[in-house]
């Protein structure tokens, strides 16, 4: 099956020009989930890094990058990156040596689990980072700590959807299909995402069904540059998705727009979603999310009128209080209709992490072991303790989720080890969580730059850059790939495993970790997935290389991996049967009041990546866009009088901030919109609600109660 993976990718025969001096190292993008194959351009002498240009071999962009991709070399030599070891004394960061640095962890992390026990210690890890790593955080937290507090910076974007797809489908790949399967359908469903912006190499494959007549449908609050070309667009009110499915759903089944001897035959849970969406009648949801009846009529005959189709979602969907009610019901347009398991048929979710998918698969999770293996399952947890070389009873039972993790700072959780993320800027209440942070006893981060969390750290370790990375990522597909680094280490920088490798030595567990390259890890963790729901056994980095990446499921060796899930109709449960699940519309956590009447919904730029850590300090995307701006509607701003590009000040029950006013026709009246990628005075998330979705445990960062008020104009503005 593995031929499926190329096909229908136009390429343009390209070879890049080598020149004398330099070298050309083949590897992929550090952002989002697309993962674009890329060359680096590199100086042979010194190894310094002199561009990158985008790879016409590999089928996911087909040479093209977005602007992002295109200037994300440049961190590898900014002037601001950590290249030595840093400890706090008298106050102040002070440059220290690696022995010294890890010496003073291991005293402190081994002082405080005396005191108050093994999970007294936390691990909050990342994203995006490569597989091998995110596997070994996972170890290291269970076998190095002996702590059960361990969860990632990707439980804020894609866990709705972990969850969604599990009890939907029995399976969490971020996409049952090829990329090239877009190209296919009849008609997109494209729910929460601004594509053009926050995943533009996915376009060219909707201008590609496009061109062979695709309809497409845009779910979004906002007329996004993606929702201004669709056939239809439902401008639903934030929050309220669950009610919109249902609303299609009862258009679909009312019309008898349904493949009844699929659901007979591949599902179950049919009739009690026939019941539960029997009141979710178009002019009913009209009332709830805003959009006009007609339109609601509209969308759901073009999906259920259409041969194929594929249904698509994002954060918009996903990060709510109903988050993975919301994905389910969406997924119910592909399992009522039978649009699953064939080419142009299918749902995925756009992952927004470089290595989201795989970050996800292999322990980084609290309630998780490597394969998607469930850590409460005694067979799992015996199975990865042979693997592991330890006594089962010595891995711990799950502990707290991420924004869990951060609450408990300084009260159950004494000591924190911080790697690749920025929860200071990422998280909800981000007022809150500088001082929670503030109230450990110790901290230490492994970053390569100061992100606004690592500046309140007690010790700093240094860690390479991206360009300087060997391993595997997981892209967006679900298609693992093979990334290649420069071989240097600037000043005296450490790549995260390396790093861990060394702690784990101080802290006297050292077998367990006597890795002398990424490939040694990832051989760890194809065992330690072999059998599970994500099996890596049968990928190798031969084989990586050889095929341009490889989808998992992989069993075997001589498998070529499963670009495409369920074309024998078989879902992953006892039965085969995917789960039709039924939900009642419940709306946002945080509903608007007279004192906060306006809906505050929060999201990315095209030009910044999550917390903005490393792009913001790239003066080409910076110029683009240097600061934060609150998006409005023109009747809005005139009933504040407000203009374009004066300064206005949000707040909700939990905060403020202050920033530029931007007037546009694309946004509900009802709503404002600011996107997140900047820290201190400017972070959004001062505003938005920690409230946790109670399945999967992500906070409600698209909608909360907001009000505005204006303050004074940018030529007024002081500093």
């Amino acid at each position: 099956m593995g031929h499926i993976q190329n096909e229908n990718y136009s390429q343009r025969n390209y070879e890049p020009i080598k020149r004398d001096g330099e070298e050309l190292i083949s590897t992929h993008c550090c952002f989002c989930g697309m993962q674009c194959g890329m060359n680096i351009r590199v100086k042979t002498e010194d190894k310094s890094v002199l561009g990158v240009e985008p790879r016409y071999d590999f089928p996911m962009n087909g040479g093209r990058l977005c602007p992002k991709g295109v200037a994300a070399y440049r961190q590898s030599e900014h002037r601001e990156r950590i290249l030595h070891p840093l400890i706090r004394k008298n106050g102040s960061l002070q440059q220290a040596t690696w022995e010294e640095a890890l010496d003073l962890i291991t005293s402190k992390f081994l002082d405080i689990q005396n005191k108050h026990g093994k999970n007294a210690v936390g691990l909050y890890s990342g994203s995006s980072m490569t597989n091998e790593k995110c596997y070994l955080m996972g170890k290291f937290a269970r076998i190095g700590l002996g702590t059960k507090n361990i969860d990632y910076n990707g439980r804020y974007c894609m866990s709705s959807a972990s969850v969604a797809f599990n009890q939907s489908v029995g399976i969490d790949r971020g996409s049952t299909n090829p990329w090239s399967d877009i190209k296919e359908a009849d008609v997109l469903v494209i729910a929460g995402s601004n594509t053009a912006e926050c995943h533009p190499l996915s376009m060219p494959y909707i201008w590609g069904a496009r061109d062979r007549g695709a309809k497409l449908i845009i779910i979004d609050p906002r007329q996004t540059k993606t929702a201004l070309v669709a056939d239809v667009h439902l401008d639903l009110r934030p929050g309220t998705d669950v009610a919109m499915g249902n609303g299609l759903l009862h258009v679909m089944i009312e019309e008898g727009l349904v493949d009844k001897t699929f659901i007979e035959q591949h599902t179950t849970g049919y009739q009690e979603l026939k019941e539960t969406v029997k009141s979710y009648t178009p002019q009913r949801v009209a009332e709830i999310t805003g959009v006009a009846p007609e339109k609601i009529i509209t969308a759901a005959r073009l999906y259920g009128k259409a041969k194929g189709g594929m249904v698509m979602f994002a954060r918009g969907v996903e990060q709510h209080a109903t988050g993975t009610d919301a994905v389910s019901t969406y997924v119910n347009l592909s399992l009522v209709s039978g649009k699953i398991g064939r080419k142009g048929s299918g749902f995925a979710t756009f992952t927004g992490q470089g290595n989201g998918q795989g970050g996800r698969e292999h322990g980084q999770k609290t309630d998780q072991l490597p394969g998607f293996r469930k850590i409460t399952d005694p067979n799992a947890r015996e199975y990865i303790a042979s693997v592991w070389g330890v006594e089962e009873k010595e891995i711990p039972g799950p502990g707290m989720s991420a924004f869990e993790i951060l609450q408990q700072l300084g009260k159950e959780i004494k000591g924190l080890l911080l790697v690749c993320s920025n929860p200071i800027v990422s998280s909800p209440s981000v007022g809150d969580v500088s001082k929670y942070l503030k109230s450990l006893e110790f901290f230490v981060a492994i970053d390569m730059f100061m992100s606004e969390s690592a500046e309140l750290a007690d010790v700093i370790l240094p860690s390479t850059v991206w360009i300087e990375d060997n391993g595997t990522t997981t892209n967006i597909e679900g298609r693992v790939v093979r990334l290649k680094g420069i071989d240097r280490r600037p000043g005296q920088v450490k790549s995260d495993w390396e790093i861990i490798c060394e702690l784990a030595k101080k802290l006297g567990r050292e077998k367990y970790f006597t890795y002398n390259s990424p490939e040694e890890i990832f051989n760890e963790l194809r065992l330690a997935s072999k059998g599970g729901i994500a099996d890596y056994y049968g990928i190798t980095y031969e084989k990586l290389d050889k095929m341009q990446g490889v989808f998992w499921p992989c069993p075997t060796e001589e498998d070529e991996g499963m670009p495409r899930l369920f074309e024998d109709k078989k879902f992953n449960f006892p039965d085969g049967k995917a789960r039709i699940l039924a939900f009642e519309h419940k709306g946002p956590n945080e509903k608007v009041s007279k004192e906060y009447p306006l809906i505050l919904s929060t999201g990315r730029v095209v030009y910044h990546y999550l917390s903005g850590n490393q792009t913001r300090r790239i003066e080409a995307l910076r110029n683009f866009c240097p600061d934060p701006y609150v998006e409005m509607h023109p009747s809005l701003a005139m009933k504040y009088n407000i203009s374009n590009g004066e300064m206005v000040q949000i707040s909700s029950p939990r905060g403020s901030i202050k920033v530029v006013a931007k007037i546009t026709k694309i946004i509900r009246e009802d709503m404002i919109f600011v996107p997140y990628h900047w820290g201190k005075q400017l972070a959004i998330n001062h505003l938005t609600n920690p409230a946790l979705e109670p399945k999967s445990k992500i906070p409600e960062f698209k909608v909360c109660a907001a009000k505005l008020e204006k303050i004074e104009s940018v030529g007024e503005r002081h500093g």
